[in-house]
Protein backbone atom coordinates (compact mmCIF):
# COMPACT_ATOMS: atom_id res chain seq x y z
CA UNK A 1 0.00 0.00 0.00
CA UNK A 2 1.14 3.47 -0.40
CA UNK A 3 2.35 5.41 1.80
CA UNK A 4 -0.30 8.49 1.19
CA UNK A 5 -3.21 6.36 0.90
CA UNK A 6 -2.52 4.35 4.54
CA UNK A 7 -1.93 8.09 6.11
CA UNK A 8 -5.24 8.78 4.84
CA UNK A 9 -7.08 5.35 6.14
CA UNK A 10 -5.38 6.04 9.61
CA UNK A 11 -6.92 9.52 9.57
CA UNK A 12 -10.33 7.80 9.17
CA UNK A 13 -10.11 5.21 11.77
CA UNK A 14 -13.15 5.77 13.96
CA UNK A 15 -15.05 5.36 17.17
CA UNK A 16 -18.12 3.27 18.13
CA UNK A 17 -20.85 4.91 19.48
CA UNK A 18 -20.76 3.20 22.85
CA UNK A 19 -16.70 4.76 22.75
CA UNK A 20 -17.51 8.39 21.79
CA UNK A 21 -20.19 8.19 24.95
CA UNK A 22 -17.45 7.34 26.93
CA UNK A 23 -15.26 9.74 26.20
CA UNK A 24 -18.02 12.26 26.78
CA UNK A 25 -18.23 11.09 29.99
CA UNK A 26 -14.36 12.36 30.79
CA UNK A 27 -14.21 11.85 35.07
CA UNK A 28 -15.71 9.30 36.43
CA UNK A 29 -14.30 7.23 40.04
CA UNK A 30 -13.25 3.71 40.81
CA UNK A 31 -14.81 2.54 43.97
CA UNK A 32 -12.19 -0.51 45.23
CA UNK A 33 -14.41 -2.33 48.40
CA UNK A 34 -13.72 -5.92 49.56
CA UNK A 35 -12.55 -7.72 52.60
CA UNK A 36 -9.27 -5.83 52.17
CA UNK A 37 -10.85 -3.00 54.11
CA UNK A 38 -10.83 -4.91 57.17
CA UNK A 39 -7.43 -6.98 56.66
CA UNK A 40 -5.06 -3.49 55.68
CA UNK A 41 -3.74 -6.01 52.74
CA UNK A 42 -4.34 -4.33 48.58
CA UNK A 43 -4.59 -8.05 47.67
CA UNK A 44 -6.33 -10.52 49.26
CA UNK A 45 -5.58 -13.90 49.93
CA UNK A 46 -9.05 -16.01 48.85
CA UNK A 47 -9.11 -17.14 52.76
CA UNK A 48 -10.81 -14.57 54.30
CA UNK A 49 -13.79 -15.26 56.96
CA UNK A 50 -16.93 -13.80 54.98
CA UNK A 51 -17.89 -12.48 58.49
CA UNK A 52 -14.95 -10.19 58.20
CA UNK A 53 -16.85 -7.86 55.74
CA UNK A 54 -19.68 -5.41 57.64
CA UNK A 55 -19.93 -2.21 56.31
CA UNK A 56 -22.21 -0.83 59.74
CA UNK A 57 -22.96 1.97 57.96
CA UNK A 58 -22.81 1.41 54.35
CA UNK A 59 -23.97 4.54 51.75
CA UNK A 60 -23.17 5.21 48.56
CA UNK A 61 -25.45 8.10 48.61
CA UNK A 62 -22.74 9.65 50.64
CA UNK A 63 -20.34 8.38 47.78
CA UNK A 64 -22.36 9.77 45.08
CA UNK A 65 -22.73 13.13 46.82
CA UNK A 66 -19.18 13.30 46.78
CA UNK A 67 -18.20 12.34 43.32
CA UNK A 68 -20.92 14.91 41.51
CA UNK A 69 -18.91 17.75 44.10
CA UNK A 70 -15.79 16.85 41.53
CA UNK A 71 -17.80 16.93 38.79
CA UNK A 72 -17.60 12.90 37.66
CA UNK A 73 -20.18 11.66 35.36
CA UNK A 74 -19.93 7.58 36.62
CA UNK A 75 -18.60 5.31 39.21
CA UNK A 76 -17.27 1.60 38.50
CA UNK A 77 -17.30 -0.85 41.60
CA UNK A 78 -15.14 -3.65 42.33
CA UNK A 79 -17.59 -6.35 42.28
CA UNK A 80 -14.83 -8.88 42.96
CA UNK A 81 -11.37 -8.22 43.31
CA UNK A 82 -8.34 -10.94 43.42
CA UNK A 83 -9.60 -12.29 46.61
CA UNK A 84 -13.05 -13.52 45.07
CA UNK A 85 -15.13 -11.87 47.77
CA UNK A 86 -18.35 -11.17 45.90
CA UNK A 87 -20.01 -7.87 46.82
CA UNK A 88 -23.74 -9.45 45.41
CA UNK A 89 -25.38 -12.74 46.62
CA UNK A 90 -24.01 -14.88 43.79
CA UNK A 91 -25.51 -18.08 43.12
CA UNK A 92 -21.34 -19.45 42.28
CA UNK A 93 -19.67 -19.24 45.62
CA UNK A 94 -20.25 -19.14 49.35
CA UNK A 95 -17.86 -16.50 49.46
CA UNK A 96 -19.88 -13.24 48.91
CA UNK A 97 -21.94 -11.12 51.13
CA UNK A 98 -24.75 -13.40 51.60
CA UNK A 99 -22.41 -15.37 54.36
CA UNK A 100 -21.48 -11.66 55.53
CA UNK A 101 -22.74 -10.21 58.14
CA UNK A 102 -24.52 -7.45 56.71
CA UNK A 103 -26.40 -9.34 53.96
CA UNK A 104 -26.79 -6.45 51.68
CA UNK A 105 -26.63 -6.92 47.58
CA UNK A 106 -23.92 -3.98 47.74
CA UNK A 107 -23.71 -3.85 43.81
CA UNK A 108 -27.44 -3.03 44.03
CA UNK A 109 -27.08 -0.84 46.70
CA UNK A 110 -24.30 1.17 44.74
CA UNK A 111 -26.14 1.09 41.24
CA UNK A 112 -29.40 2.06 42.99
CA UNK A 113 -27.88 4.92 44.54
CA UNK A 114 -26.04 6.27 41.08
CA UNK A 115 -29.23 5.79 39.11
CA UNK A 116 -31.07 8.49 41.92
CA UNK A 117 -27.96 10.70 41.72
CA UNK A 118 -27.73 10.48 37.85
CA UNK A 119 -24.10 8.69 37.32
CA UNK A 120 -23.41 5.93 35.52
CA UNK A 121 -22.81 3.00 36.77
CA UNK A 122 -20.23 -0.31 35.59
CA UNK A 123 -18.36 -2.72 37.14
CA UNK A 124 -15.12 -4.52 37.85
CA UNK A 125 -14.81 -8.35 38.00
CA UNK A 126 -10.95 -9.37 38.74
CA UNK A 127 -10.73 -12.66 36.56
CA UNK A 128 -7.96 -13.46 38.97
CA UNK A 129 -9.99 -15.29 41.93
CA UNK A 130 -7.50 -16.43 44.46
CA UNK A 131 -10.79 -18.33 46.48
CA UNK A 132 -12.41 -20.22 43.54
CA UNK A 133 -11.84 -24.05 43.25
CA UNK A 134 -12.28 -24.04 39.64
CA UNK A 135 -9.00 -21.76 39.36
CA UNK A 136 -6.50 -22.80 37.24
CA UNK A 137 -8.69 -25.97 35.19
CA UNK A 138 -11.25 -25.70 31.91
CA UNK A 139 -14.15 -24.94 34.13
CA UNK A 140 -13.47 -21.67 35.81
CA UNK A 141 -14.33 -20.15 32.69
CA UNK A 142 -17.25 -21.15 33.15
CA UNK A 143 -17.52 -20.47 36.46
CA UNK A 144 -16.46 -16.84 35.37
CA UNK A 145 -19.06 -16.57 33.08
CA UNK A 146 -21.67 -17.51 35.32
CA UNK A 147 -20.87 -14.64 37.72
CA UNK A 148 -20.00 -11.93 34.87
CA UNK A 149 -23.80 -12.80 33.78
CA UNK A 150 -25.30 -12.37 37.15
CA UNK A 151 -23.75 -8.45 37.19
CA UNK A 152 -24.82 -7.89 33.19
CA UNK A 153 -28.36 -9.03 33.48
CA UNK A 154 -29.10 -7.63 37.53
CA UNK A 155 -27.78 -4.52 37.96
CA UNK A 156 -29.73 -2.41 34.85
CA UNK A 157 -27.41 -0.14 31.91
CA UNK A 158 -23.77 -0.51 32.32
CA UNK A 159 -21.73 2.12 31.03
CA UNK A 160 -18.40 0.11 31.69
CA UNK A 161 -16.97 -3.41 32.48
CA UNK A 162 -13.72 -3.17 33.39
CA UNK A 163 -10.98 -6.36 33.29
CA UNK A 164 -7.28 -6.09 34.42
CA UNK A 165 -5.16 -8.95 33.65
CA UNK A 166 -3.73 -10.06 36.65
CA UNK A 167 -3.42 -13.97 36.58
CA UNK A 168 -1.56 -15.61 39.58
CA UNK A 169 -0.53 -18.78 39.78
CA UNK A 170 -3.37 -21.28 40.40
CA UNK A 171 -2.49 -23.63 43.47
CA UNK A 172 -2.10 -26.32 41.09
CA UNK A 173 0.85 -24.38 39.51
CA UNK A 174 -0.78 -24.00 36.23
CA UNK A 175 -1.71 -20.60 34.90
CA UNK A 176 -5.72 -20.08 34.08
CA UNK A 177 -6.12 -19.02 30.56
CA UNK A 178 -8.91 -16.54 30.52
CA UNK A 179 -11.22 -16.90 27.59
CA UNK A 180 -11.28 -13.23 26.71
CA UNK A 181 -13.00 -13.63 23.44
CA UNK A 182 -16.07 -15.46 25.33
CA UNK A 183 -16.41 -12.57 28.19
CA UNK A 184 -16.59 -9.73 25.43
CA UNK A 185 -19.06 -11.66 23.30
CA UNK A 186 -21.13 -11.86 26.47
CA UNK A 187 -20.89 -8.43 27.15
CA UNK A 188 -21.93 -7.66 23.73
CA UNK A 189 -24.79 -9.05 24.09
CA UNK A 190 -26.08 -8.43 27.18
CA UNK A 191 -24.48 -5.40 27.71
CA UNK A 192 -24.08 -3.93 24.05
CA UNK A 193 -23.88 -0.30 24.92
CA UNK A 194 -20.70 -0.72 27.56
CA UNK A 195 -17.38 -0.15 26.57
CA UNK A 196 -14.83 -3.12 27.48
CA UNK A 197 -11.49 -1.99 29.31
CA UNK A 198 -8.66 -4.41 29.09
CA UNK A 199 -4.82 -4.45 28.11
CA UNK A 200 -5.84 -5.56 24.87
CA UNK A 201 -8.81 -3.50 23.82
CA UNK A 202 -11.59 -3.97 22.37
CA UNK A 203 -12.77 -0.37 23.76
CA UNK A 204 -10.31 1.39 26.02
CA UNK A 205 -6.91 -0.11 27.31
CA UNK A 206 -4.57 0.90 30.14
CA UNK A 207 -2.46 4.24 29.52
CA UNK A 208 0.07 2.18 30.92
CA UNK A 209 0.90 3.16 35.01
CA UNK A 210 -1.53 3.64 38.18
CA UNK A 211 -0.06 7.31 38.92
CA UNK A 212 -1.78 9.15 36.52
CA UNK A 213 1.13 10.12 34.05
CA UNK A 214 0.15 10.66 30.64
CA UNK A 215 1.64 10.87 27.33
CA UNK A 216 3.19 13.85 25.70
CA UNK A 217 0.82 12.88 22.72
CA UNK A 218 -1.95 10.41 23.26
CA UNK A 219 -3.02 8.58 19.83
CA UNK A 220 -6.58 6.43 20.12
CA UNK A 221 -5.57 5.49 16.78
CA UNK A 222 -2.84 2.90 17.67
CA UNK A 223 -1.68 -0.99 16.01
CA UNK A 224 -3.76 -3.60 16.61
CA UNK A 225 -0.80 -5.56 17.60
CA UNK A 226 -1.43 -3.38 20.73
CA UNK A 227 -4.91 -4.02 21.34
CA UNK A 228 -5.54 -7.54 19.82
CA UNK A 229 -9.40 -7.85 20.91
CA UNK A 230 -10.42 -4.76 19.17
CA UNK A 231 -11.66 -3.81 15.96
CA UNK A 232 -9.28 -3.75 12.75
CA UNK A 233 -9.99 -0.69 10.34
CA UNK A 234 -7.20 -0.21 8.12
CA UNK A 235 -4.89 -2.64 5.53
CA UNK A 236 -1.38 -3.38 6.52
CA UNK A 237 1.08 -0.07 6.77
CA UNK A 238 3.34 0.10 3.94
CA UNK A 239 6.34 -1.24 5.02
CA UNK A 240 7.31 -4.85 6.31
CA UNK A 241 8.17 -5.26 9.95
CA UNK A 242 7.28 -6.00 13.43
CA UNK A 243 5.29 -4.31 16.72
CA UNK A 244 5.60 -7.49 18.60
CA UNK A 245 7.43 -5.77 21.21
CA UNK A 246 4.60 -3.20 21.77
CA UNK A 247 3.21 -2.78 25.09
CA UNK A 248 1.06 0.12 26.84
CA UNK A 249 3.54 1.45 29.04
CA UNK A 250 5.43 2.57 25.61
CA UNK A 251 5.86 6.34 25.38
CA UNK A 252 4.92 6.43 21.74
CA UNK A 253 2.39 4.12 20.08
CA UNK A 254 0.72 6.05 17.98
CA UNK A 255 2.90 7.94 16.14
CA UNK A 256 3.88 7.52 12.22
CA UNK A 257 7.05 5.89 12.89
CA UNK A 258 5.48 2.75 14.31
CA UNK A 259 2.03 2.46 12.62
CA UNK A 260 3.58 2.22 9.34
CA UNK A 261 4.59 -0.89 10.40
CA UNK A 262 1.22 -2.10 11.74
CA UNK A 263 -0.62 -4.88 10.29
CA UNK A 264 -3.81 -2.86 10.81
CA UNK A 265 -4.97 0.27 13.05
CA UNK A 266 -7.67 -0.04 15.76
CA UNK A 267 -9.23 3.07 17.71
CA UNK A 268 -8.73 1.86 21.08
CA UNK A 269 -8.01 5.09 23.51
CA UNK A 270 -6.14 5.42 27.01
CA UNK A 271 -7.76 5.33 30.43
CA UNK A 272 -6.02 7.31 32.85
CA UNK A 273 -6.25 5.78 36.57
CA UNK A 274 -4.95 6.40 39.96
CA UNK A 275 -6.39 5.76 43.30
CA UNK A 276 -6.99 9.43 45.58
CA UNK A 277 -4.66 7.79 48.42
CA UNK A 278 -1.48 5.81 47.90
CA UNK A 279 -3.64 2.67 48.03
CA UNK A 280 -6.37 1.17 46.35
CA UNK A 281 -7.72 0.01 49.34
CA UNK A 282 -8.29 2.43 52.15
CA UNK A 283 -5.61 2.49 54.81
CA UNK A 284 -6.43 4.77 57.87
CA UNK A 285 -2.63 6.37 57.73
CA UNK A 286 -2.85 7.22 54.22
CA UNK A 287 -3.75 10.71 53.03
CA UNK A 288 -5.29 12.02 50.19
CA UNK A 289 -3.21 12.83 47.40
CA UNK A 290 -2.64 17.13 47.03
CA UNK A 291 -5.23 19.41 45.20
CA UNK A 292 -2.70 20.57 42.78
CA UNK A 293 -1.28 16.56 41.70
CA UNK A 294 -4.28 15.96 41.84
CA UNK A 295 -5.71 18.52 39.25
CA UNK A 296 -2.87 18.13 37.43
CA UNK A 297 -3.80 14.82 36.45
CA UNK A 298 -7.21 15.66 35.33
CA UNK A 299 -5.74 18.26 33.16
CA UNK A 300 -3.22 16.13 31.58
CA UNK A 301 -5.95 13.32 31.33
CA UNK A 302 -9.54 14.80 30.54
CA UNK A 303 -7.23 17.29 28.77
CA UNK A 304 -4.90 14.79 26.53
CA UNK A 305 -7.55 12.62 24.73
CA UNK A 306 -8.25 10.21 27.56
CA UNK A 307 -10.26 9.89 30.41
CA UNK A 308 -9.79 10.13 34.31
CA UNK A 309 -10.51 7.16 36.59
CA UNK A 310 -10.10 8.25 39.97
CA UNK A 311 -10.48 5.45 42.91
CA UNK A 312 -11.87 6.83 46.24
CA UNK A 313 -11.72 3.58 48.34
CA UNK A 314 -14.40 3.28 51.32
CA UNK A 315 -13.85 3.00 54.92
CA UNK A 316 -14.66 -0.68 57.04
CA UNK A 317 -17.95 1.27 57.75
CA UNK A 318 -18.90 1.99 54.08
CA UNK A 319 -18.42 5.78 53.83
CA UNK A 320 -15.96 7.88 52.45
CA UNK A 321 -13.34 9.25 54.63
CA UNK A 322 -14.17 12.86 55.12
CA UNK A 323 -10.84 14.15 54.03
CA UNK A 324 -11.19 12.32 50.79
CA UNK A 325 -14.39 13.70 50.48
CA UNK A 326 -13.19 17.51 51.03
CA UNK A 327 -10.55 16.94 48.47
CA UNK A 328 -13.13 16.03 46.00
CA UNK A 329 -15.43 19.46 46.34
CA UNK A 330 -11.82 21.13 46.35
CA UNK A 331 -10.95 19.31 43.00
CA UNK A 332 -14.34 20.33 41.43
CA UNK A 333 -13.98 23.55 42.39
CA UNK A 334 -11.00 24.27 41.42
CA UNK A 335 -12.26 22.37 37.59
CA UNK A 336 -15.19 24.47 37.81
CA UNK A 337 -13.40 28.09 38.57
CA UNK A 338 -10.72 27.57 36.24
CA UNK A 339 -13.31 27.04 33.06
CA UNK A 340 -16.27 29.32 34.21
CA UNK A 341 -15.77 31.59 31.72
CA UNK A 342 -15.71 31.14 28.14
CA UNK A 343 -14.84 34.37 26.36
CA UNK A 344 -14.91 32.74 22.56
CA UNK A 345 -18.06 33.49 21.74
CA UNK A 346 -17.08 37.13 22.09
CA UNK A 347 -14.38 36.91 19.08
CA UNK A 348 -14.62 37.17 15.28
CA UNK A 349 -13.59 33.78 13.79
CA UNK A 350 -12.28 33.38 10.65
CA UNK A 351 -10.44 30.66 8.69
CA UNK A 352 -7.51 30.06 6.30
CA UNK A 353 -6.56 26.59 4.93
CA UNK A 354 -2.97 26.52 3.40
CA UNK A 355 -3.31 22.83 2.50
CA UNK A 356 -5.65 20.01 2.91
CA UNK A 357 -3.71 19.21 5.81
CA UNK A 358 -3.22 22.56 7.51
CA UNK A 359 -4.94 25.41 8.48
CA UNK A 360 -5.25 28.93 11.04
CA UNK A 361 -8.23 29.69 12.49
CA UNK A 362 -8.31 32.74 14.09
CA UNK A 363 -10.35 34.42 16.78
CA UNK A 364 -10.45 38.31 17.32
CA UNK A 365 -11.88 40.18 19.60
CA UNK A 366 -12.40 43.92 19.67
CA UNK A 367 -10.03 44.45 22.70
CA UNK A 368 -7.11 42.60 24.34
CA UNK A 369 -8.41 39.90 26.65
CA UNK A 370 -6.56 37.89 29.26
CA UNK A 371 -6.06 34.00 28.48
CA UNK A 372 -5.21 31.49 30.56
CA UNK A 373 -6.31 28.56 29.04
CA UNK A 374 -7.58 26.64 25.60
CA UNK A 375 -9.32 24.17 25.09
CA UNK A 376 -9.31 22.21 21.43
CA UNK A 377 -11.51 19.43 20.23
CA UNK A 378 -11.51 17.57 16.96
CA UNK A 379 -14.43 15.97 15.96
CA UNK A 380 -13.50 12.14 16.25
CA UNK A 381 -16.79 10.79 14.80
CA UNK A 382 -14.58 11.57 11.52
CA UNK A 383 -11.51 10.19 12.79
CA UNK A 384 -8.48 11.75 15.13
CA UNK A 385 -6.38 13.70 12.72
CA UNK A 386 -4.15 16.09 14.38
CA UNK A 387 -0.39 15.57 14.59
CA UNK A 388 1.24 19.39 15.77
CA UNK A 389 -0.27 22.53 16.88
CA UNK A 390 0.59 26.19 17.70
CA UNK A 391 -1.21 29.00 19.28
CA UNK A 392 -0.23 32.33 18.40
CA UNK A 393 -1.08 35.21 19.89
CA UNK A 394 -1.47 38.41 17.09
CA UNK A 395 2.16 39.50 15.82
CA UNK A 396 4.98 39.28 13.16
CA UNK A 397 7.75 37.98 14.67
CA UNK A 398 7.06 34.05 15.21
CA UNK A 399 9.47 33.99 17.86
CA UNK A 400 7.62 35.40 20.30
CA UNK A 401 4.07 35.25 19.31
CA UNK A 402 3.60 31.44 20.12
CA UNK A 403 2.35 31.03 23.25
CA UNK A 404 1.59 26.69 23.33
CA UNK A 405 3.32 23.80 20.44
CA UNK A 406 0.95 20.68 21.02
CA UNK A 407 0.99 17.57 19.32
CA UNK A 408 -2.39 15.62 19.49
CA UNK A 409 -6.11 16.84 20.32
CA UNK A 410 -8.19 14.20 20.02
CA UNK A 411 -11.27 14.11 21.83
CA UNK A 412 -10.05 17.10 24.20
CA UNK A 413 -6.75 19.09 24.32
CA UNK A 414 -6.60 21.20 27.42
CA UNK A 415 -3.98 24.24 26.85
CA UNK A 416 -3.04 25.62 29.53
CA UNK A 417 -0.56 28.68 29.42
CA UNK A 418 2.82 29.26 31.56
CA UNK A 419 1.56 32.88 31.92
CA UNK A 420 -1.61 34.73 31.29
CA UNK A 421 -1.39 36.15 27.83
CA UNK A 422 -2.99 39.75 26.53
CA UNK A 423 -3.90 40.18 23.15
CA UNK A 424 -7.10 41.00 20.39
CA UNK A 425 -6.30 37.97 18.41
CA UNK A 426 -5.58 34.24 18.79
CA UNK A 427 -4.90 32.09 15.86
CA UNK A 428 -4.95 28.46 15.65
CA UNK A 429 -2.19 27.41 13.83
CA UNK A 430 -2.63 23.55 12.58
CA UNK A 431 0.72 22.33 11.47
CA UNK A 432 0.91 19.02 10.57
CA UNK A 433 -2.44 16.45 10.47
CA UNK A 434 -3.30 13.00 8.86
CA UNK A 435 -6.64 14.27 6.87
CA UNK A 436 -8.36 17.57 7.02
CA UNK A 437 -8.48 18.91 10.06
CA UNK A 438 -12.47 18.85 11.71
CA UNK A 439 -12.12 21.07 14.55
CA UNK A 440 -15.22 22.07 16.83
CA UNK A 441 -15.51 25.00 18.71
CA UNK A 442 -12.67 26.27 20.48
CA UNK A 443 -12.74 27.66 23.98
CA UNK A 444 -11.14 30.53 25.41
CA UNK A 445 -10.44 31.10 29.60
Amino acid sequence: MGFRRFIRQAADVKPSRRQLEWFDTEFYAFVHFTVNQYTNREWGLGNEDEAIFDPVDLDPDQWCDALLSAGMKGLILTAKHHDGFCLWPSKYTEHCVKNSPCKVDVVKEVSDACRRHGLKFGVYLSPWDRNSKYYGTPAYNDYFCNQLEELLTGYGDLFCVWFDNACGEAPNGIKQEYDFPRYIELIRRLQPNAVIFNDYGPDTRWVGNEAGVTRHAEWAVVPSELCKWSEVQTQAGPFEGRLSYMYNPDPDIGSLQNIIYSKGLVFCPAETNMSIRPGWFYHPNEEPHSLDRLFKTYLASVGGNSCFNLNIPPMPNGRFDERDVARLKELGDKIRSTFANDIAGDAVITRRTFSDTQEDIILTWDKPVTINSVVIKEDISKGQRVENFQLRQRGDDVRVNVIYNGTTIGHKKICMLDKPCQTDQLTLNITSSRAEPCILPIEVY
